[in-house]
């Protein structure tokens, strides 16, 4: 299989509250919208992939309850207190992790949760053999 792109496809319940959590609250930057009506969406760029958020889900179905995004930022302590201002609903506080990350826990509207997290500089996924 020749993979060429990929995304995570999220059908939330309400979509407008969802759209308004990822744009606003979140910040993501939109690479498109599309269609009308019930029939339309927006995929959000999300570091080297997407998100795109369309269509209505009719109650949080199985899935959901083990769906998790994680989102790697430069800047972990700033970025808690922009989501805190942004009103968002942050589950875990930041703290460093015992596999050496920085994580946060945020959830979505719909309840999907987030970790949010920073690599420390000298962490092994940082490092590449041979490189």
């Amino acid at each position: 299989m020749d993979v060429l792109s990929g995304r995570i496809l999220l059908r939330p319940i309400d979509l407008d509250r969802s759209l308004a959590f990822y744009r606003d609250v979140l910040g993501l930057a939109i690479a498109r919208e599309f269609g009308t009506g019930i029939h339309r969406g927006t995929v959000f760029f999300l570091g080297g992939g997407f998100l795109e958020v369309s269509g209505t889900a009719a109650e949080a179905g199985p899935g959901c309850a083990d769906l998790r995004l994680w989102l790697q930022v430069r800047d972990l302590v700033a970025t808690h207190k922009e989501l805190l201002g942004r009103g968002a609903t942050v589950l875990r506080e930041p703290r460093r992790e015992e596999w050496g990350l920085d994580e946060m826990w945020i959830a979505d509207p719909d309840g999907v949760r987030i970790c949010v997290v920073q690599v420390p500089d000298r962490h092994p996924i940082r490092y590449r053999p041979g490189i």
